[in-house]
């Protein structure tokens, strides 16, 4: 049977604690204390599934709606109960050459964490473990969680970046190799690879604007103090916007070179065909003349005649092949 709600727990002072199944009197009790918070990690909610939670949580309708949709841009919105964050994990196949991207949804408000993943990318449970193990960032209470999670996608946006850069080279590698020319896939690659970089952007460029106002500290529910730590994620998702638009100018570097290199291959071709039909055209020519039915021909009734004009013909189409030669077309 899937399970929806991956995990659900309470966390006090930032060590996790037992705490009512029930998710209002969870949530009652951490309001109560004042130092606790419920964090409730869901995968891929249907409507009916979500209801009670956002119903207990006091979640907004549109923030719910965005959530169980999925399919939603990078952003911040702040409602008057909490704050809704949509991040977009990213995960690259290198075998594949394709990059894929989840759905991250955080909701965070007085006391509580809720997370909705849509995709099999970048599962919260590693972060959630990780900061279990750090009670010291932990008791800092929903702000922690969210800037943990933010800071975990941005930075596998560097790996991931890093990682199209190594295949980037080799597919320049292949460009410029001597035979690049007659590899007809060559093309397709780069574009196909050009499509993969502009699925990467549409999960971080977005990003960028919602990061800067979590670290400017103006933004309900967020520690004020959160703020060095939340402008060191918009640093590394600057970095990671950086590398992008850098793989995308590569990349039409790459396809205008390759474009250039099968334009400059055709003209080659087409000199050497030009050069080939000029020296058929001088015996054709010669033959056409002497094939017409006239009884006053030059040298028709020489006996050197004939070997004449194939001497002559000969001559010319080699002098025609040197020149052609001189000149780089044969």
């Amino acid at each position: 049977m899937r399970r929806v709600i991956v995990d659900c727990a309470m966390y006090r002072d930032g060590r996790r604690s037992a705490a009512p199944r029930d998710f209002s009197d969870a949530l009652a009790e951490a309001r109560a204390r004042g130092d606790a918070f419920v964090w409730i990690g869901m995968h891929e909610p249907t409507e009916a599934e979500f209801e009670q939670v956002s119903r207990e949580f006091g979640l907004h309708a549109l923030a719910v709606e965005d959530a169980l949709t999925a399919h939603q841009r990078p952003k911040l919105e702040v409602y008057d109960d909490s704050l809704f964050v949509v991040l977009k994990p990213v995960l690259y196949d290198d075998a594949a050459d394709t990059v894929t991207t989840s759905e991250l949804m955080v909701f965070v408000g007085d006391s509580f964490v809720v997370t909705v993943r849509h995709g099999e990318g970048a599962a919260p449970a590693a972060v959630r473990h990780r900061l279990e193990q750090d009670p010291q960032v932990l008791r800092h209470g929903p702000t922690a969680v969210l800037y943990a999670v933010s800071d975990a996608v941005v930075d596998h946006y560097i790996e991931v970046a890093a990682e199209l850069q190594g295949d980037l080279e080799e597919l320049e590698a292949e460009v410029f190799a001597p035979n690049a020319s007659d590899s007809k896939n060559t093309a397709s690659r780069i574009y196909g690879f050009k499509r993969q970089v502009l699925e990467f952007r549409r999960a971080t460029s977005p990003l960028l604007q919602p990061m800067d106002r979590l670290a400017s500290g103006h933004v309900p529910f967020v520690h004020e103090h959160a703020r060095p730590f939340f402008r060191d994620v918009a640093d590394h998702l600057t970095k990671a916007n950086e590398y992008v638009e850098g793989l995308d100018r590569l990349l039409s570097d790459a396809l205008a070179a390759h474009l250039a290199q099968m334009g400059v291959r055709q003209n080659d071709d087409m000199r050497k065909i030009s050069a080939w039909a000029a020296m058929a055209a001088v015996p054709t020519m010669v033959a056409g003349v002497y094939g017409m039915n006239f009884e006053d021909m030059p040298e028709l009734r020489q006996g050197w005649g004939y070997p004449g004009v194939v001497a002559l013909m000969v001559a010319v189409c080699l002098g025609l092949h040197r020149m052609f030669k001189r000149r780089g077309w044969l």
